[in-house]
């Protein structure tokens, strides 16, 4: 075949993929490289591309921070402003075309893992059918008695091959069940795979999701300063740089919390988060931001009861819709019972976290903690504070959660010890890869704590 030319001038040779091709257009356009690996690509071929193009938006990505920290760095004017917000907008595109990417990529990997399943799953059950056979083939003959079997056989050689026979069926026997244990080892193992594939995809669409989000924030105020001359955009510099107003705006701000009836208000926020800090160490504005991540996924998985305790399924609060996967029964439903009937709690009507399209639902409260992991940290809270924790409680939500961080590099107050635990907190791993797009939480949260160490530092000076 001749080479031909798709759109965004995509390159294909012999329906080979040419990576030295790619661009902007394709990599950021899933509709193009889903007609391309639907249509015109093999599997092996589509997977090179979408990894091809996570390259490509990770450099452009490389090119673009590395401008807007230049731009951060010169003198403070509406055009620098603006430049500075069009450059973000460009990085949190490029985030977004690699968190599309890495759904896709995940996508092709859980239908590999269900397909391995399913066929492992088909030879366990031809091993079983071959077991029955030998099995009944050695009933009827355990059935004839020494002399029924003398008299059936022409010979005594014809006897003794009878016997080796037998025993050759016990040998396959043993061999089909040998063989049928390494199956399912296999299978468990597969079952593993899907289940970490299927945490990574809603893990990878949670990412998406913030940075949709946040990229939509950024749009908003870059309109905002296009509606500013010079002269408006200094005097507003000006305003804010009044301590005691601006301190005041800090405290009343509403801090939301997912889970809870009434959230408190910033300045309520950071004294629990003070308080916190005086028994873990862990710093106030870095636990605020993780909370105020973990916030922001809350409102996008909406909230649920568990209604069957058997099976994990539960119904959506507002709207009374059934939905399966709302709370894992084999890991975090026996946990749930356990707190809710310590807390006085009815199970089935405390809310938790619904699923997402992919993997289970059940966190707990503002902290977000699945059933089991409280259950990990129930005894220290009570150690600490004398009674049972409470997932739905502020104070104890704070709590638990900075003792999670703090055990996993938090408490040391350094950029790498922070983002390392955020990354755990949120996803179980601290790996940062341009293929699984985490790297956007561990970033953001720390992001959002630098803005928080500035007010709080505000408030600090207007006590």
């Amino acid at each position: 075949m001749v080479g031909f030319l798709l759109p965004a001038t995509f390159l294909l040779a012999e329906n080979k993929v040419n990576l030295d091709s790619l661009n902007e257009k394709i990599c950021g356009s899933p509709e193009l490289i889903d007609q391309m690996c639907d249509k015109q690509l093999s599997k092996e071929d589509c997977r090179k591309l979408l990894e091809g193009c996570q390259e490509y938006l990770e450099k452009k990505r490389e090119e673009i921070e590395s401008d807007i920290s230049k731009t951060q760095q010169e003198k403070k004017t509406l055009k620098n402003q603006i430049d500075s917000l069009d450059q973000k907008i460009k990085n949190l595109n490029y985030q977004i075309y690699q968190s599309n990417l890495g759904v896709k990529s995940l996508g092709f990997q859980i239908g590999d893992t269900e397909s391995s399943i399913e066929r492992t799953s088909e030879k366990i059950g031809e091993q079983k059918e071959k077991i029955g056979l030998i099995l009944r083939a050695v009933y009827q003959e355990d059935q004839k008695t020494i002399w029924e079997i003398l008299l059936s056989s022409d010979t005594l050689s014809d006897f003794f091959d009878n016997l080796v026979y037998l025993e050759t069926l016990n040998t396959k026997n043993q061999e089909l069940l040998t063989q049928i244990q390494d199956l399912k080892s296999y299978l468990e193992e597969q079952k593993t795979a899907l289940e970490e594939e299927t945490e990574g995809l809603k893990n990878l669409i949670i990412i998406r999701e913030i940075q949709k989000k946040e990229n939509s924030q950024v749009k908003k105020d870059r309109e905002h300063y296009l509606g500013l001359t010079e002269a408006e955009y200094q005097k507003q510099l000006q305003e804010k740089e009044g301590i005691v107003k601006k301190a005041a705006e800090i405290r009343a701000r509403i801090f939301e919390l997912i889970g809870v009836a009434e959230a408190p208000t910033f300045g309520e926020a950071y004294e629990i988060a003070k308080y916190v800090e005086s028994l873990t160490g862990i710093r106030p504005a870095f636990l605020l931001a993780v909370l105020q991540q973990e916030s922001a996924i809350g409102k996008n998985v909406g909230q649920c009861y568990l209604s069957n305790s058997e099976t994990g399924a539960g119904v959506i609060i507002k709207s009374g819709k059934v939905l399966s996967g709302v709370m894992k029964p084999t890991r975090d439903v026996g946990p749930f019972l356990i707190i809710t009937k310590e807390l006085g709690r009815d199970p089935y009507a405390t809310p938790v976290s619904c699923p997402m399209s992919y993997g289970w639902g059940g966190a707990m409260g503002p902290a977000q903690f699945i059933p089991s992991t409280w259950m990990i940290y129930r005894d220290r809270l009570k150690a600490i504070t004398g009674k049972p924790g409470d997932p739905w409680n502020i104070k104890d939500a704070f709590l638990a959660s900075a003792l999670y961080l703090t055990d996993y590099g938090a408490k040391e107050r350094t950029y790498n010890g922070e983002w390392k635990a955020a990354m755990i907190y949120f996803s179980g791993t601290s790996r940062r890869t341009s293929y699984n797009g985490y790297g956007f939480y561990g970033d953001n949260v720390i992001e959002i704590a630098v803005q928080y160490q500035r007010e709080l530092e505000i408030l600090e000076k207007t006590k």
